[in-house]
């Protein structure tokens, strides 16, 4: 999946699945693309988004906001895992894309999310 994609996939996603998924989905993929990161990072970071995108889940994606909860679950772990890797620089490129495609979001979605961190 490519960038193009990825942004695309959330914009039709994020009414679904929520800000706090979206902003954490936005905090990994910026994570990963840095230099920076480690290949084990990496590693979460892949098998975080393969959960989510994989068809046989947990509990269903097309059941309203419960579908998603085991999804924000997963990815949640992934960005406490690989949080040292989660600078300002990552924060700040994540909120820039969501404001792309979600211009009106609660500042507090987002705090709850870099809380975990």
């Amino acid at each position: 999946m490519n960038t193009e994609e990825l942004f695309k996939a959330l914009k039709r996603g994020v009414k679904k699945s929520g800000i706090r998924l979206a902003y954490t989905i936005l905090l990994l993929y910026n994570a990963f693309i840095r230099k920076e990161t480690p290949h084990w990072a990496k590693t979460i970071i892949t098998g975080a988004f393969a959960y989510l995108i994989c068809p046989a889940d947990a509990i269903p994606d097309v059941t309203p906001i419960v579908g998603y909860t085991d999804d924000l679950g997963v990815l949640s772990f992934g960005l406490v895992a690989v949080a040292s890797y989660i600078n300002n620089e990552v924060r700040g490129k994540a909120r820039s894309q969501l404001k792309s495609f979600c211009p009106c979001y609660n500042e507090a979605d987002l705090k709850a999310v870099e809380e975990q961190l």
